[in-house]
Formats: structure tokens, C-alpha cells, sequence
């Protein structure tokens, strides 16, 4: 059995200093390998990468990441992957990493994703080349992540996809309807479902739920800090063969 500490939207700024490190110090007690989902920093500066930094210092297991929205809005979102990677924190842009547990090959897929909406309700490749790059950008990304989860696929015992953005609607409800469009899309789980993952983390809403499943079956959990209330969630992933890769919430 691993265990997965997973959090997310912890925008940090520079006044954070302090506000996690005291939870996060002891979490090698409970977690193997700790995921964080995006909305790292408030507006994307290198100085609260910093601050990140300093509070992941405490974090005795690998600590995996990908970036959120937030972070890209000062357009320095080089800078914060510098200071997070010279931290010790791997960083992932539609790329993969590979962690041994205890024997266990666990292999972690990440990228941001973007927006779009769902089925039933969600924009196309149709209209204004705004429109149309809008979702090509989305469709690019899951395409990507897709390719991602298959190249880890020979080799991992375990796959995790790690995302920001929503890759279902029932992970986003409780949010307003109107903003679904910018909490993620359904070309993100349907690249899940297509490549294969045993367990799908993500931020973003808010004021969603935390617990869904993709169309394909497979468990995926937001966790977005205000959803959590926690400095994060274990979820514990149970490998034995006769209860096949079966996920359990902590």
C-alpha cells in the first residue's frame, strides 16, 4: 500500500510564511510522496515561489508539482518553477516522473490543462480563431498527458494523473454553473480514460466536491484547499492483486 498526500490553490504569498510548515513537517508519518496541484503562488512571482520553498523544506518524501493558473499570471512562471526545482520539488508541464515506494513504481503524469466545459455544455472548434485556439490549447494539453500516462504505463505499478484543471464536472459542483467553462474540460478525462491512470488529482474549484469518477471508471479527487479545509489529504492506494488497485480516501 503507498500513500499520496495531495493538495492544492495554496496561493502562497508573502505573507504565508508559516501557515503550513508546521502541518507539512510531520507528513512523512503518514504520506510516502506528496502531490501539489496548482495555484502555488497568489499572481505568479518568483518571491512566493520562495516562500513556498522555504515552508517545502520541512517535507521528508518527493514532493511532485504541476502549475495552476495563479502562477502563470505575472508571466514569470519560469522563475517559479526555477526556485521550486532548485528547492527539490519536482515540476511537471505535460511530462512524467517516476518514484519507487517501497518497490512500488509509482508513476506521476502532470500537466496544468485548461478550460472549455463539459459535455453538454462546453465550447468547440467552431467560429472566431479566438474560439478556436482556446480549445486547440486545451485539446494540445490532454493529448499530451494523454501520451504522458502511456509512456509510463510499461513501467509504473501505479499512474497518477496531476492537474489543475477539472477533468470532470462532478469534482465542480457546487460551483456556478456559468464559470464551468473555466474550471476545466471533458478532453482531460476523456485522455485519462483512453491512456488508463489509477487515481486523478486536481484544484481549481473551489467550492466543488471532492470526490468524482471519470466516464471510464477511474477515481479522481479534488483537492483544492478550500474544498480539503486541511494542509492536505492522504489517500491510500491499496495494491494488492486481489483487490485491484482499488483507492481509498484517507
Amino acid at each position: 500500500m503507498i500513500r499520496i498526500a495531495a493538495i492544492a490553490d495554496v496561493h502562497f504569498g508573502r505573507d504565508s510564511a508559516g501557515t503550513l510548515a508546521p502541518y507539512w513537517k510531520d507528513l512523512h508519518e503518514y504520506a510516502d510522496l506528496l502531490l501539489l496541484a496548482g495555484d502555488l503562488t497568489r499572481v505568479g512571482t518568483a518571491d512566493e515561489a520562495r516562500v513556498l520553498a522555504d515552508e517545502l523544506a520541512v517535507v521528508k518524501v518527493p514532493t511532485i508539482a504541476v502549475l495552476g493558473n495563479h502562477d502563470f499570471h505575472s508571466g514569470d512562471e519560469e522563475g517559479v518553477v526555477r526556485v521550486l526545482r532548485d528547492a527539490g520539488t519536482i515540476v511537471l508541464e505535460c511530462a512524467s516522473h517516476m518514484v519507487e515506494i517501497d518497490g512500488v513504481r509509482v508513476g506521476v503524469a502532470g500537466c496544468k490543462g485548461f478550460g472549455g466545459g463539459f459535455l453538454g455544455a462546453c465550447a468547440t472548434e467552431f467560429g472566431e480563431p479566438e474560439m478556436k485556439a482556446f480549445i486547440r490549447h486545451t485539446r494540445s494539453l490532454a493529448d499530451k498527458l494523454e501520451r504522458e500516462l502511456d509512456a509510463v504505463a510499461s513501467q509504473a505499478d501505479y499512474r497518477v494523473a496531476l492537474l489543475h484543471y477539472a477533468p470532470i464536472d462532478g469534482t465542480v459542483e457546487g460551483e456556478k454553473r456559468q464559470i464551468y467553462p473555466f474550471l476545466g474540460s471533458f478532453l482531460l478525462g476523456e485522455a485519462i480514460d483512453r491512456a488508463g491512470s489509477d487515481l486523478v488529482f486536481h484544484g481549481h474549484a473551489h467550492l466543488g466536491r471532492e470526490r468524482g469518477m471519470t466516464p471510464g471508471g477511474i477515481a479522481v479527487r479534488n483537492v483544492a484547499q478550500p474544498v480539503l479545509r486541511h494542509a492536505y489529504n492522504v489517500y491510500q492506494a491499496d495494491l494488492h492483486p486481489e483487490r485491484a488497485k482499488r483507492v481509498e480516501g484517507p
